[in-house]
C-alpha cells in the first residue's frame, strides 16, 4: 500500500504538522516526520480537516440522470472536500425499498470518488399514506440509518408518530422537511416585504416552525430521534434551542446559502435564486450564524440540488426550485463564519464531519486526525480567494447561485481512505 506524508498542514487549523497515510490510515501526526519512498504533499500552512460528511444531497439517480448521476455528484462531493455524503430519496423510482436503496449505495461503491450513504423514505412514493419499508432498509446491504421525504413534508401527524417509533428500534433518526403544505400554496419565495413588493405568492414563516414544534414534541413523546432538514428562519431556531433544553433528541442543519443570502436577491427575478426553503431575511441569516456557532443548529448540509439548464433558464414561477452546492459549501462556510470569527476549523469540523457522521452513523467518517484513524481527509488553502465558475464544476448541473461571486478557500486535496480523488484541486 502506498504511502503519502502530508507536510506542514495546520491540522484542524492548529500549529503545522506532519501526516503520514500508510495505506487506508493515518499511521502518524507529529513534527519532522519523515518516510522512505513516501509521496510527499508540501501543504505549506493549509489547513487539514477530515473528510466533511454531508447529510443532505441530492444524487438524482436514479431517474433524472439528466441532473446528475452517482458518478457526477461523488465527483463534485470529492471536489468540495467530502468523503461522504447521504443521497436524498426524492429518485424516480423512489428510494422506498430495500432494491433502489441497494442500488445506490453499489452504484457509490463502483464509482469510489466518495461513500455513499441512501437516505430511505419515509413513506410509500413520497405520498404520506403508507409507511415505506423502513425495517427492510435498515437490514438491507445498504444499512439505511436516515428516512426522509425531503421535497415533501410529513404532513400527517400520525403518520410521523409511527416513522419516529418505528425507527427508534434501531436507533435511525426520521429527517423532517418541514413545510406545512397548505400555508405555502402557490409560494414562491419568502413571505415578507420582499415578497409584497414583487407581487410574488409568499412561503410565510410559520410554514416551518409550526412543523417544528409539532415534531419535537412528538419525539419528546416517543423517545425517537428527529432531524430537521434546511432550517431556514430565526423562529425555528428559538424552537429547536427550547426543544434541546428540555432534552429532546433532535438535531438540525443550514445550508449554506442560507448562511449567506437572502430574499433581496430575489428582485433580480434570476431563478437561480429560487429554492426550498426560500431565501430568508438578513435577521434571519444573522440569526442563523449565531445558532450554528452556539450549536443550536448541529451542521451545515448542502442541499445539493442539481437541475438541467432548461429547469432554471425560464420564468421565475415555471422554474424548478434548488441549487447545487457540494463545490461551494466550505468556502461559503469560511467567509461566513471563520473570516467573521464565529467559528475556528475545528468548529468547522464539528459542523462539516463530526456532526453529520454521528447523526447519520456514518462509521468511519467524522473521525479525528489521528494514528490508526481511516485517512479520510480533505487539505484547505484558505488564503485562495477567487471567483466561482461553474463551468469548471464537477457536477453536471450549473445551478449555482455564486457563479462570478468572490469566495475564500479552496480544497486542493481529498483522500478517501488513503487513496487520492482530488491533487492539486483536480480530480484523479
Amino acid at each position: 500500500m502506498s504511502k503519502i506524508l502530508i507536510r506542514g498542514a495546520k491540522v484542524l487549523g492548529g500549529e503545522p504538522q506532519d501526516v503520514l497515510i500508510d495505506g487506508a490510515v493515518v499511521a502518524e501526526v507529529g513534527t519532522g516526520l519523515a518516510a522512505e519512498g513516501a509521496e510527499v504533499v508540501e501543504a505549506g500552512g493549509k489547513v487539514l480537516l477530515p473528510g466533511l460528511v454531508d447529510l443532505h444531497t441530492h444524487l438524482r439517480e436514479p431517474g433524472r440522470e439528466d441532473s446528475e448521476t452517482v458518478l457526477t455528484g461523488t465527483r463534485a462531493a470529492a471536489s468540495g472536500g467530502y468523503t461522504s455524503v447521504f443521497a436524498m430519496a426524492n429518485t424516480f423510482p423512489v428510494a422506498d425499498t430495500a432494491g433502489v436503496v441497494e442500488q445506490v449505495y453499489r452504484l457509490g461503491q463502483e464509482h469510489g470518488y466518495c461513500d455513499v450513504q441512501p437516505i430511505g423514505a419515509v413513506t410509500v412514493g413520497l405520498e404520506g399514506r403508507k409507511l415505506a419499508e423502513l425495517g427492510a432498509m435498515h437490514e438491507s446491504a445498504a444499512g439505511v440509518t436516515v428516512f426522509s421525504d425531503d421535497g415533501k413534508c410529513v404532513e400527517d401527524a400520525v403518520m410521523m408518530r409511527r416513522a419516529l417509533e418505528y425507527v427508534k428500534a434501531f436507533d435511525g433518526v426520521v429527517a423532517q422537511h418541514a413545510q406545512e403544505p397548505r400555508l405555502t400554496e402557490g409560494a414562491q419565495m419568502n413571505e415578507g416585504v420582499v415578497s409584497a413588493e414583487l407581487g410574488l405568492g409568499g412561503w410565510p414563516a410559520v410554514a416551518e416552525e409550526s412543523i417544528i414544534a409539532r415534531d419535537v414534541l412528538l419525539a419528546e413523546h416517543v423517545g425517537s430521534r428527529v432531524h430537521i432538514c434546511h432550517l431556514s428562519t430565526a423562529g425555528s431556531v428559538e424552537i429547536v434551542r427550547w426543544a434541546k433544553s428540555r432534552g429532546i433528541r433532535v438535531t438540525a442543519e443550514v445550508t449554506p446559502h442560507h448562511l449567506l443570502l437572502t430574499d433581496e436577491l430575489v428582485r433580480t427575478y434570476d431563478p437561480v435564486f429560487k429554492v426550498n426553503p426560500p431565501l430568508r431575511t438578513e435577521r434571519d441569516v444573522l440569526t442563523l450564524r449565531e445558532a450554528l456557532a452556539d450549536g443550536t443548529i448541529d451542521i451545515v448540509a448542502t442541499d445539493h440540488a442539481p437541475h438541467p439548464h432548461e429547469d432554471k433558464d425560464c420564468e421565475w414561477a415555471a422554474a424548478a426550485m434548488g441549487m447545487v452546492g457540494l463545490e461551494t459549501a466550505l468556502s461559503v462556510v469560511q467567509e461566513t463564519m471563520v473570516d467573521t470569527g464565529l467559528l475556528g476549523w475545528a468548529d468547522v469540523a464539528d459542523r462539516m464531519s463530526f456532526a453529520p457522521a454521528r447523526i447519520g452513523r456514518a462509521a468511519g467518517h467524522g473521525r479525528p486526525v489521528s494514528a490508526g484513524e481511516p485517512a479520510n481527509l480533505t487539505l484547505v488553502d484558505t488564503a485562495y480567494r477567487g471567483s466561482v465558475d461553474p463551468a469548471g464544476f464537477a457536477s453536471r448541473s450549473r445551478n449555482t447561485p455564486y457563479e462570478g461571486r468572490e469566495l475564500p478557500g479552496r480544497v486542493t486535496h481529498t483522500w478517501l481512505r488513503g487513496k487520492a480523488t482530488l491533487v492539486d484541486g483536480k480530480l484523479t
